[in-house]
């Protein structure tokens, strides 16, 4: 059986080694997170801190923290999941008929939740102030929950039906919120919970939400899932946990789950908002202050052996990394029948996971084609583009499996270098423009607004790409320091961007006229002008990050002898991305070096972190 609370996980975890206890006094401002971040940096044990100054309560963090130690918190469940996702049963139909589980294996009847009188989680009752005010960013906006997991029910259909279980972030202090009576929630577009407040608009209601902090590690994970509509999240954490979730009725009779550690009891007022952030996030910069919802604080639950959870939130890898590669695991293997033809789909969490999608389709229907062109595959995009939290993508890479069965989705090199000998850019670029990116995402026009681009690529090699920058390259004044990032993907340092102007810089309209056929520069498939190419070439993740967080397609892509045909536009030499800093872009989070010094300190002889970081 899964655990049925979070104290059964930390207790499990210390037996087996897998936790340590920091006993000695942990300022909750900025060093705990520096700690997390270190710890995880070093694939680390996960840590439960039992003196966080000004706090009375233990908080936990890196519970996440490597992927074979989330495996190990569910190794009970997984092959009771792993037998539904072989019969292709669907949990959503499951639940909407509750004879159907008669009919399922045993592990289908712990999708149903189930009522209790009672609860510890309403034993003992707190305040804001009491919770452990972390804040792990130097210009955060205050003190935030980073595990939180808001509950939401559908105002004109009550009820577990149609709930929300979502992690949606939420500012405890700082800004204008009053002390002890509201909290900041931050939801990104394309959220549950976000039709729940436009019916509660509609109805002229406050909409009553539950924050759960803590609880069953199945809870947090169920909280993140890509469900489908219709499925809720407390049913798959009942899947997840090997048991069904004791539900207990709070204020205004939402359900609150048994076993958490904390519960927020509170109303949204849809009219009312306030700004909240910045925060340092996923995509390694600052979210920045804007107006968004507040819950109106009624009553804070605890029980009495409550623990924190909590993680920090930055430039990818980060702890939020095993929850993405533990979900692809999860449900990798029902992508074929979510998306007919599609093969496999990787969110690259090394470009933020939403920038950059890469996939692998196929071409079933013409294999009489004489020109071996991308056909199913934009149907296929499109599929994909429509699918939930994947339609937040900026960047749409796809490949077709016919031209190389063996081909691994997230071998990143591999399927550069294969989809860059085969692209023609004339053709294979497909924009969609003005609409929807991820609320985090500072490269498009505004909050929530930008661009897509998919790149679909097809057919037999095209090109030979180079394996070393040339001798005889010249580049135009301002430019300079090529490096190769992968075979035909160079870099080149641009001059600084000062005034952005979309689709049309200056400077990158000047070295882009320099590349005609004579050029060595036309040798290359894609070319990337960079703020700092030493920094981008030295790793993948370096380029991987920068060029994706940094560009916004229609607005930063160029290309040598772009035409327009039919309102489609390519170009017949190399693409160009232009993924410098601009003006408007948010910034980048860096570490505070004092705090980083007294984190090398615990990790001297006899330190607590010794032989850790």
């Amino acid at each position: 059986m899964g655990y049925r609370t979070l104290q059964q996980a930390v207790t499990d975890l210390e037996k087996s080694g897998q936790l340590l206890r920091i006993d000695q006094p942990v300022d909750p401002n900025l060093l705990a997170g520096a700690i997390q971040r270190r710890v995880y940096q070093a694939q680390g044990p996960a840590l439960l801190f039992t003196n966080l100054s000004g706090c009375r309560f233990p908080a936990l963090a890196n519970l996440y923290g490597t992927l074979e130690r989330t495996r190990f918190l569910f190794r009970d469940s997984l092959r009771r999941v792993d037998s539904l996702v072989q019969l292709k049963l669907d949990p959503k139909q499951l639940f909407k008929q509750p004879s159907n589980l008669l009919r399922a294996p045993l592990a289908a009847w712990h999708l149903l939740p189930r009522r209790v009188r009672t609860a510890a989680v309403l034993k003992m009752q707190t305040d804001l102030t009491e919770l452990p005010q972390i804040k792990s960013w130097p210009d955060d906006g205050g003190a935030f929950i980073t595990l939180p997991q808001v509950y939401s029910e559908s105002p004109l259909n009550p009820g577990l039906r149609h709930a929300n279980l979502g992690m949606y972030r939420v500012q405890l202090s700082g800004n204008h919120y009053l002390p002890n009576k509201e909290v900041g929630l931050h939801y990104q577009i394309h959220r549950g919970i976000g039709v729940h407040h436009r019916e509660a608009l509609s109805l002229g209601h406050p909409l009553r939400v539950n924050i759960f902090i803590g609880g069953p590690p199945s809870l947090a994970v169920a909280a993140v899932m890509p469900l489908p509509e219709g499925m809720p999240e407390l049913a798959f954490a009942g899947l997840l946990g090997g048991h069904r979730i004791p539900l207990v009725k709070g204020p205004g009779n939402l359900p609150i789950p048994a076993e958490a550690d904390f519960v927020i009891c509170g109303t949204i007022d849809p009219r009312q908002t306030k700004p909240e952030g910045p925060f340092g996030d996923h995509l390694g910069y600052y979210s920045l202050a804007h107006d968004f919802p507040l819950v109106n604080v009624e009553a804070v639950f605890h029980r009495p052996d409550a623990i924190w959870p909590f993680t920090t939130v930055g430039r990818p890898p980060q702890e939020d990394t095993s929850f993405g590669a533990f979900i692809h695991e999860l449900t990798g293997a029902l992508i074929p029948d979510v998306l007919p033809g599609i093969k496999a789909v990787h969110a690259v969490d090394a470009a933020g996971v939403h920038p950059l999608l890469l996939a692998i389709g196929s071409e079933r229907y013409t294999p009489y084609d004489p020109l071996k062109q991308p056909q199913e595959l934009l149907t296929q995009a499109n599929a994909i583009l429509g699918q939930g939290q994947l339609s937040l993508a900026k960047y749409l890479l796809m490949i077709a499996e016919n031209d190389n069965p063996q081909l691994d989705v997230h071998d990143i090199p591999a399927f550069f270098n294969h989809l860059l000998e085969r692209v023609d850019w004339r053709r294979d670029l497909h924009f969609q423009t003005r609409t929807t990116i991820d609320t985090l995402d500072y490269s498009g026009e505004g909050l929530n607004r930008g661009s897509k681009v998919v790149i679909a690529a097809a057919g037999p090699v095209r090109r030979e790409l180079p394996l070393r920058v040339p001798d005889n390259l010249r580049l135009p004044e301002g430019f300079d320091r090529p490096q190769l990032a992968l075979p035909g993907l160079l870099l080149i340092e641009g001059p600084t961007c000062q005034v952005h102007q979309p689709g049309n810089d200056a400077d990158i309209e000047q070295f882009t006229a320099t590349i005609d056929e004579t050029n060595p520069l036309n040798d290359f498939a894609l070319i990337l002008i960079v703020d700092d190419s030493e920094f981008c070439a030295a790793s993948l993740n370096n380029w991987l990050w920068v060029t994706f967080t940094r560009s916004n397609p229609a607005a930063d892509i160029y290309g040598a002898r772009s035409s327009t045909r039919a309102k489609h536009w390519g170009c017949e030499g190399p693409l160009i991305i232009d993924a410098r800093i601009k003006p408007h872009h948010a910034p980048p989070l860096v570490d505070d070096p004092q705090i980083e010094k007294q984190v090398d300190a615990l990790a001297v002889k006899g330190g607590p972190l010794q032989g850790i970081i």
